[in-house]
């Protein structure tokens, strides 16, 4: 409602996500994590798929308009996210943990 576009993407639970969500004009589903990467504001980590894992941060970082993360399974060490110079929020780690980048 606010204007926010998400580009989503999930390697096993799109059909679900696209029968639950239906179209919208607020939500795309796209077919890799790099093409929901590519221009995006910020990457919101709901999901801890093995393919999320690892990535790489440089491309991750040149991906993104901004290097920030939210990570909602803890998949990274904030003092990494740090040391790669990205903005990090590991969500649940005693509250909302972050990690500004350098």
């Amino acid at each position: 409602r606010r204007g926010a576009h998400v580009r989503a993407y999930d390697p096993v639970a799109m059909p679900a996500a696209r029968a639950l969500l239906g179209d919208s004009a607020n939500v795309e589903f796209v077919d890799s994590a790099t093409e929901a990467l590519n221009g995006a504001e910020a990457l919101i980590i709901a999901t801890e798929w093995k393919e999320f894992r690892t990535p790489d941060f440089e491309a991750l970082k040149g991906a993104l308009k901004l290097p920030l993360v939210f990570d909602g399974r803890n998949l990274y060490d904030p003092q990494l996210m740090r040391e790669e110079g990205i903005e990090y929020y590991g969500i649940g780690r005693g509250g909302l943990a972050g990690a500004k980048g350098a």
